[in-house]
């Protein structure tokens, strides 16, 4: 599954959004994968969200695969919508 979302918060994906979304995608077994422009990060370390360098407008193509994936995807979808709750 695949979809893409703005980055809506002000700050962008920092450390406490990113935190938030590595939280929820450790829960699941789908490989969870972000691309902004060139760059790829797995959802489930930290670091490697950090590294997407996704500010506020970014839009983010989010790839989900495995056999939670739909689960995923409303869970990741649902940060996005609300802001990593910022």
């Amino acid at each position: 599954m695949e979809i893409e979302l703005t980055v809506n918060n002000i700050s962008g994906l920092h450390s406490r959004p990113a935190g938030k979304l590595v939280n929820t995608a450790v829960k699941f077994k789908s490989e969870i994968m972000l691309y902004n422009g060139d760059k790829t990060a797995n959802a489930k370390r930290i670091l490697s969200l950090l590294k997407l360098g996704a500010s506020k407008g970014s839009r983010i193509k989010i790839v989900i695969e495995g056999e939670d994936e739909e689960e995923a995807m409303v869970e990741i979808k649902r940060l996005f919508y609300n802001n990593f709750g910022e």
